[in-house]
Parts: C-alpha cells; sequence; structure tokens
C-alpha cells in the first residue's frame, strides 16, 4: 500500500492528532465517512443510468 508500514501510519496519526486535537477527530472521522458513503452512492448511481444511455444511443 503506497510502501507505507505500520510504524508509518503510527506517525502520520499522531501528527494529525497533535494537529488537529482528540476533539476534532471524531467529526473529521464522521466527514470523511459521509463523503466515502456519498461518493459511493454517486458512483452506483451513474453505474445505473450508463446501461440506459447506451441502449439510447444505439436507438438514435
Amino acid at each position: 500500500m503506497f510502501g507505507i508500514g505500520i510504524p508509518e501510519l503510527i506517525i502520520i496519526l499522531v501528527i494529525i492528532l497533535i494537529i488537529f486535537g482528540a476533539g476534532k477527530l471524531p467529526e473529521i472521522g464522521g466527514g470523511l465517512g459521509k463523503a466515502i458513503s456519498n461518493f459511493r452512492r454517486a458512483t452506483k448511481e451513474q453505474d445505473a443510468k450508463a446501461p440506459d444511455k447506451i441502449e439510447e444511443d444505439k436507438k438514435a
């Protein structure tokens, strides 16, 4: 995974904890989770619309 091991991940997490503080981490995690779920939902909707668009192109 991009050459990042456990020690590097721990260092990154400690730096994030220092920058944002323990109080903001749940908000950041919640926002990140919502962003990922919205992205997945949008890609699924786009995939569901794709076959309809292909059929319309074939008819034209």
